[in-house]
């Protein structure tokens, strides 16, 4: 497996361009390679920094430094706290909806609208944990808004065609960009928990989705250049995307 890319590091903070097929920390159960374990040996004072996730079982998960998380198939940016601060700072920011996530991912079917937003709330599929729904949700439901643009579309491509979006979700709902695209009869290419049935098109080998750039607040407490500076950065476009963007523009 490819490993993670350091896009930018400082004494408060560590942004990391995360490889498809990687989880972000443990969950108990699988056995995944992880990106916090990938991490520690090079920054060890991630360790003990932050919240421990408690599962049902009671065992307790690490989360040294997340403040955030990608799915494990999907690619791109993510940050890490490196201090007790920055950690509490960036936290905020993401509960505060203070931060812009941009994504790019291709999906089944063509989207005509240029521009377009889904606001479907967000439960269970099925009552407690596993899937999520935007079309009959159960448990806990909570808003989710999600907009995209349309970059490109083929509708020659597959049985139903394919839409190329960039997609900036205003909550952080988990699943939230699946469980949309999929309300709308539009799953994620290569989806396999959300479109079994659906053929991989565009020689993708995993989810279609990838963390294009995230816009945040420097959490420096200090009078550093980066001190409270907003700062962007991207992940650039893996290789099956840029394969995938050729063939989509033939």
């Amino acid at each position: 497996m490819q490993e993670p890319t350091i896009i930018y590091q400082d004494e408060q903070l560590i942004v990391v361009d995360k490889p498809s097929g990687m989880a972000v920390h443990s969950d108990g159960v699988h056995d995944y390679p992880l990106l916090t374990d990938w991490l520690l040996p090079q920054f060890p004072e991630l360790a003990g920094l932050g919240e421990k996730q408690v599962l049902r079982t009671g065992e307790e998960i690490a989360r040294p430094g997340i403040v955030h998380r990608l799915d494990r198939e999907t690619s791109g940016v993510l940050v890490i706290a490196r201090t007790p601060e920055a950690y509490t700072s960036l936290k905020e920011q993401f509960q505060d909806r203070e931060t812009r996530k941009v994504y790019r991912a291709f999906v089944h079917g063509v989207i005509k609208d240029e521009r377009g937003i889904i606001d479907k709330p967000i439960g269970s599929s099925r009552g407690g944990m596993g899937p999520r729904s935007a079309l009959l949700p159960h448990g806990t439901v909570r808003d989710a808004l999600t907009a995209y643009r349309v970059i490109s579309r083929n509708a020659s491509v597959g049985e139903h065609g394919v839409t190329y979006v960039e997609v900036f979700p205003k909550t952080g709902r988990t699943h939230q960009i699946r469980v949309h695209f999929s309300a709308i009869q539009r799953p994620v290419v290569c989806d396999r928990l959300y479109a079994p049935r659906r053929a991989s098109v565009l020689g993708f080998e995993r989810l279609a989705l990838h963390a294009y750039s995230l816009t945040l607040t420097h959490p420096s407490t200090s009078s550093g250049q980066a001190h409270g500076k907003e700062m962007t950065f991207t992940a650039p476009l893996p290789a099956d995307f840029l394969e995938a963007e050729q063939q989509i523009a033939q």
